[in-house]
């Protein structure tokens, strides 16, 4: 009783947590938040030894499940967001990027109507008439926020300009989470390399079989804090000799739609994300995390850092197998793509902690079933 009563605190609370982060739908969660804290606590019980009721565990969790998504389908959803924005300083770029209902509030006041809010530049110098409205509109309960903070909520991106001004606060991320996060990976590494084993060695064997080759492919990448490390994958691509010229080697890094180097195996292997599993190998050495920015290819990354400013900051966290930005937008390497994915990545730094990893993985096991970000 007291397990299922848990379990069903855990899902409300997971529930409401995945909902605070940008393109969640509180409802979509419903089902593998419950899922997830039961077979956690079934698992403890199983662990433990335990007498249980199987009655008692399956009527909580179904009851838990009619009661919240009846919560769902009659609670009332508040209307879109009317943004009032203030002219100065660069409040336009919100304008241009963001398709919500944006209206401009041309003189000082408070805007009325539901879920009215002002958006404004805060960091710009608003005259006294502004910054009375801006205190008033607090008074009235109205938001004011700054345009940055609705172009984040509404993108799952963080814009930074400048390091100095980056609305991060810290430049590194919690350092507890941190240490919670490396125990993490390692007893899930241990955990699921039995199980690993045997489906491993039968997509190796496919592989040798599929084309002439390595079985695993290697790769130097740029990983935690800006070190290198070597990378494992099982090989998706036929064998080829390495060039030495630099931009070739940018040219062979990057991978492209329909890429005619991609095997028939490999194709199925990238679309299921299969043949990232090797690189369990460098997240038990501490190389990698399960969940992070996907790290890049020495010469991209190089390349990457000669164009973007402050690109070497998204290496404050290990590199990840899956993470925020590919659950959100996939495979890219062009540097207008590479700009936006940063942005992701940002976020994802800003956000660090247990919540949003729990999200990614739920979103990453969408992306896998569907097969789609692949290329």
């Amino acid at each position: 009783m007291l397990l299922s009563i848990l379990a069903t605190a855990v899902s409300l609370v997971a529930i409401r947590k995945f909902s605070e982060f940008p393109g969640s739908i509180p409802a979509s969660f419903i089902f593998p938040a419950f899922v997830g804290s039961y077979g956690a606590a079934i698992s403890i019980i199983l662990f433990a030894r335990a007498p249980y009721s199987t009655r008692l565990l399956a009527l909580t969790f179904i009851c838990g499940l009619v009661v919240r998504f009846s919560i769902s389908a009659i609670e009332r959803r508040p209307g879109p967001n009317r943004y009032y924005l203030v002219p100065g300083g660069k409040i336009d770029r919100i304008r241009r990027e963001l398709g919500v209902l944006l209206l401009t509030l041309d003189q000082p006041g408070v805007p009325s109507g539901p879920n009215a809010a002002i958006v404004a530049d805060l960091h710009h110098d608003h005259s006294p008439e502004w910054e009375r409205a801006f205190a008033m509109a607090a008074l009235n309960g109205v938001g004011v926020y700054h345009y940055k903070q609705v172009w984040e909520a509404a993108t799952g991106k963080v814009r930074i300009e400048h390091l100095s001004e980056n609305s991060l606060g810290s430049l590194i991320p919690s350092n507890s989470y941190f240490k919670v996060k490396r125990f993490f990976d390692i007893v899930i590494s241990l955990a699921v390399m039995p199980f690993l084993v045997l489906p491993l060695l039968f997509i190796a064997i496919l592989i040798r079989m599929d084309s002439p080759g390595p079985i695993l492919f290697r790769q130097e990448r740029i990983g935690f804090r800006g070190r290198p490390f070597q990378v494992v994958k099982f090989r998706t691509m036929r064998d080829s000799r390495r060039r030495k010229d630099n931009v070739d080697r940018i040219h062979d890094a990057i991978t492209r739609d329909d890429d005619d180097r991609i095997t028939r195996l490999g194709r199925f292997l990238r679309k299921t994300r299969i043949d990232e599993l090797p690189q369990i190998i460098n997240i038990f050495r501490g190389e990698m995390s399960w969940i992070g920015p996907r790290p890049e290819a020495r010469a991209l990354s190089e390349w990457y850092e000669c164009e973007i400013p402050f690109y070497s900051y998204r290496h404050i966290v290990r590199p990840g197998i899956t993470g925020w930005a590919q659950v959100n937008q996939g495979h890219v390497a062009a540097i207008n793509e590479i700009h936006d994915k940063l942005r992701y990545d940002f976020f994802y730094i800003k956000n660090f902690s247990l919540w949003l990893d729990l999200l990614i993985i739920l979103k990453t096991i969408l992306v896998v079933i569907r097969g789609t970000g692949a290329k």
